[in-house]
């Protein structure tokens, strides 16, 4: 009986979605994201709308991206994703963003990229194998401010509201031509193979790793 009972929790522990440990470069890529919303929370009159903020379905927090990784080629950024479910923040997933060009702030080298998924339409696409901003999911510069009410239709009608921050400048910003997709490797470093994207943002059984904590405490000041 005991040799029946280890086999079955030696069974359970090996079939959890989540794996044991993130590597240093994610542990950072996560309290890098974590740290781009605290600070960018603590100005609430250059802040995301907080109305948009709690109607907003899934974030995507993208740290220091370089300038020159947007280059003809497929280079990318890499950031986290959360969708809310039940009305509270998932589990995250890392994310990839690219773009062939590049017309942000001038003398930027890099930026913290920020995007509010608005709706149902634009989560389901930001889960596919890669979606195409402006294209594929309408996107706008988003507004910021306490107040949304000052948002033009086009930023209400949005499925994609982006913004950025460099050199210490909070804004909304285009970012049409933009491709987003899931992270497949660093996502099954952290879930192990058994978990999709999917299933960890929109299943509602998937748990955030320990390692994430800092990102998830920055989710919720936001609220």
């Amino acid at each position: 009986m005991r040799a029946l009972i280890g086999a079955v929790l030696l069974a359970v522990g090996a079939s959890t979605v989540q794996a044991a440990d993130v590597s240093t470069r994610q542990a950072e890529r996560i309290r890098e994201a974590a740290t781009v919303l605290n600070e960018i929370h603590a100005v609430p009159d250059k802040d995301i709308p907080q109305e948009l903020w709690t109607r907003a379905e899934c974030v995507i927090v993208v740290p220091s991206l370089k300038k020159a990784a947007f280059v003809v080629g497929g280079e990318y950024g890499k950031g986290l994703m959360s969708c809310r479910h039940s009305g509270e923040w998932s589990a995250p997933i890392f994310m990839q963003v690219g773009k062939g060009s590049w017309g942000l702030q001038i003398g930027a080298q890099t930026i913290d990229l920020v995007l509010l998924v608005m709706n149902a339409s634009g989560m389901e696409k930001m889960l596919r194998n890669k979606v195409s901003l402006g294209a594929e999911a309408s996107i706008a510069a988003g507004p910021i401010g306490r107040d949304a009410r000052a948002a033009t239709d086009a930023q209400m009608k949005a499925e994609i509201l982006s913004y950025s921050r460099a050199q210490g400048l909070f804004a909304g910003i285009n970012f049409s031509g933009g491709v987003v997709k899931p992270d497949v490797d660093d996502n099954k470093d952290l879930y192990g193979s058994k978990a999709s994207a999917r299933d960890v943002v929109m299943g509602g059984t998937v748990k955030a790793p320990a390692a994430t904590d800092a990102f998830m405490t920055a989710l919720k000041r936001g609220q």
